[in-house]
């Protein structure tokens, strides 16, 4: 109660009338679960990891294209409206049937499309990168949509696929399952199946789709950069922040629409590709770099919540995250903190322990400090009990 009183407070000194304190405590509400003790970054890859290695240099030789063709079957439909009602593509994504040669997923730059394993805090994830904006689309539309021409929205520059059925990997335990065998039938292969569904680490893969255009809509002319650099910096920064949305979702067991968590991600993200998070450039990529000017295409429109919040409440909520960006910058170069997978686990850590109204106050840098604090004290209990 203590708690929510201050953040109360700090809503209405942004302006906030009653409904409006109570609509914004609700959507700023902190959900993120923090573990028990404190991990040792970068956390070990979880069992996708190894066959995404695999992926990744199968690559190198043959392409990326080639590669995920060979290994999903989504890759082997195209994009077409009522494909996934199909008895085909049920029983190739279902029980893991290839489908007979027909035309499959068609991309423009199919020679641009890399498949890499990148590092992160909460380990290690695959990345599927294309650098051509149909050909995102398409990727989406494959792994996340069934293979239907859903829309995929035009902000959208990357996407994080969890819990997918990998039958490349199923087909792989089969084969070592068979291979221990002498005399193995189809029953004895389903029995066993059955007991494999059971265990979703052995078949189940999180990825990221990414494309390489410019961050946010954001123009290269706009932060003053070069086009080519821009686009290596995009990268970057949309590489890093869906990676720490992989973290909050494995660490933290959320990962939400909502704006907490988009600071966040941006502030990884920002520092990952130059060193320090820059408060600016995140105002900009949501549309507030007039502040208090609002400009209708930043992406901050995107995180209005569900219901969304009223155009009062998403007024205070710009002044909440124009007041946090600032003094997220502030502590975090007073910190020293740098773009190691260690600082930045530790600063994902004390982040997801604060609410949008605290960063946003005057108290914010104290917090921060107190939370990096407690958990150094927990560090040491831990180490020495």
């Amino acid at each position: 109660m203590e708690r929510d009183r201050f953040r109360a407070e700090v809503l209405a000194s942004c302006g906030a009338d009653a409904e409006r304190i109570e609509e914004l405590l609700r959507y700023n509400q902190n959900v993120f679960e923090r573990p028990v003790a404190i991990p040792r970054f970068p956390l070990a890859d979880e069992p996708f990891v190894a066959a995404w290695e695999e992926y990744a240099r199968e690559s190198e030789s043959e392409g990326g294209f080639a590669c995920l063709r060979r290994r999903f079957v989504q890759m082997r439909f195209p994009i077409a409206e009522g494909i996934s009602q199909s008895e085909e593509y049920r029983r190739a994504t279902r029980r893991g049937f290839s489908p007979t040669d027909g035309a499959g997923l068609s991309l423009r730059k199919p020679a641009r499309l890399r498949i890499a394993v990148h590092p992160t805090a909460a380990g290690r994830i695959g990345l599927i990168i294309t650098g051509d904006r149909a050909d995102f689309v398409s990727l989406v539309r494959a792994f996340s949509m069934k293979n239907e021409p859903i829309t995929v929205p035009d902000s959208m520059g990357a996407c994080m696929i969890a819990g997918f059925n990998n039958w490349d990997r199923i087909a792989r335990l089969r084969a070592q399952w068979e291979s221990d065998r002498l005399a193995a039938t189809d029953a004895d292969w389903q029995a066993e199946f059955e007991r494999i569904i059971l265990r979703k680490e052995l078949y189940q893969d999180r990825f990221i789709i990414l494309s390489d255009g410019p961050y946010s809509g954001v123009a290269a002319v706009e932060l003053g950069l070069q086009e080519s650099e821009w686009r290596r910096l995009s990268l970057a920064i949309r590489r890093d922040h869906e990676c720490t949305h992989y973290f909050t979702r494995r660490v933290l067991h959320s990962m939400r629409s909502n704006l907490i968590d988009e600071l966040i991600a941006d502030y990884i993200g920002i520092v990952a590709a130059t060193g320090s998070f820059r408060a600016d450039w995140f105002l900009r990529f949501l549309g507030l770099e007039e502040f208090p000017e609002y400009r209708e295409t930043g992406r901050l429109s995107n995180y209005r919540g569900d219901p969304p919040l009223s155009d009062e409440a998403f007024v205070i909520l710009q002044k909440l995250v124009h007041a946090a960006a600032g003094r997220l910058e502030s502590f975090s170069q007073a910190a020293g903190l740098r773009a190691t997978h260690y600082d930045q686990g530790r600063m994902l850590l004390v982040l997801s322990t604060l609410t949008l109204e605290e960063l946003a106050s005057e108290a914010a840098a104290e917090l921060l400090r107190r939370g990096f604090a407690a958990l150094n004290d927990q560090s040491n209990l831990e180490r020495n009990p």
